[in-house]
């Protein structure tokens, strides 16, 4: 089993030479998108390259953002792609609702087998209303996760803090799925590294883990802000410690309370901090 993704790199799906290029730069996921980064009348060679590339397994895991859902282009996008033995997931956009989910799957499951791993992609007010509804709706969903351009326009949100809410309850709603905790949008700014690492503790403190990124300098940023600090590994191993030599609730002598809550946060920080499943 591989260990949680913490990096997810966007390339678009009709620069095959830039798609080669992601899949070496270290990310943990790959995403070709098929849907914002390519113009309307170079759809069909994106989704022919992306079938290309997917013909046999990548070096690392490559997820596909197909286009609109219901639409021909998404039809033709699941037809050409989710049998391939390549793809990994596929990642959704602008899921409004269960019916979203339920549609994508049935469509996407191969003759002899069930649908590819789906990954909802939340960008309006009515989907992260309805997010435990998408979260459950079929066992084929693998995470969800905000589309934050989109949903910033619809909510009219001025800037990144306005958009806490809606993270903390896709957070909420995928924990009571039992799915992994959400990634974190794009930073739209390559240059801006301060900005992006703020960006990144802000939602690491909201309970988000990970992120995607449109650019491969974005990517160690991610990782550093997103990985446990050598701090937090010491101290969960204190914790640990501490549990293994005494059972039940204890103090530690730095006033530290420790009981099972805390022990299996500090397994958590452990395992994030050694990228173990």
């Amino acid at each position: 089993m591989r260990p949680h993704p913490l990096t997810w790199l966007y390339a678009p799906g009709d620069r095959p030479e830039v798609v080669a290029k992601a899949l070496v730069a270290g990310a943990d996921v790959v995403i070709v998108d098929l849907e914002d980064a390519v113009a309307h009348g170079r759809k069909a060679y994106a989704r022919a390259a992306t079938a290309e590339l997917l013909g046999e397994p990548c070096p690392v895991p490559v997820h596909v953002r197909v286009n609109a859902l219901g639409t021909p282009l998404s039809d033709a996008d699941l037809e050409a792609l989710a049998p391939l033995p390549g793809l990994a997931g596929l990642r959704l956009p602008k899921v409004a609702s269960a019916d979203d989910v339920i549609r994508t799957a049935e469509r996407a499951a191969p003759r002899d087998g069930g649908a590819p791993a789906l990954y909802a992609l939340l960008e309006s007010a009515l989907g992260v209303e309805r997010a435990f509804a998408v979260a459950t709706a079929h066992p084929a969903l693998r995470g969800l996760s905000i589309g934050e351009a989109d949903l910033r326009a619809d909510l009219g949100v001025r800037d990144e803090a306005g958009l806490d809410w809606c993270r903390s309850r896709v957070v909420v709603a995928a924990r009571a799925a039992g799915l992994p905790p959400p990634a974190q949008s794009v930073y739209p700014d390559v240059r801006d590294t301060d900005g992006l690492t703020a960006s990144c503790a802000r939602g690491r403190a909201l309970g988000l883990l990970g992120r995607a990124a449109i650019h491969p300098r974005q990517l160690p940023v991610i990782e550093r802000a997103y990985l446990p600090t050598p701090q937090e590994v010491e101290r969960a191993e204190e914790v640990l410690k501490a549990a293994a030599a005494e059972e039940g609730a204890q103090a530690l002598p730095d006033g530290r309370f420790v009981d099972r809550a805390v022990v299996e946060q500090a397994h958590r920080t452990l395992a994030l901090a050694h990228r173990t499943p």
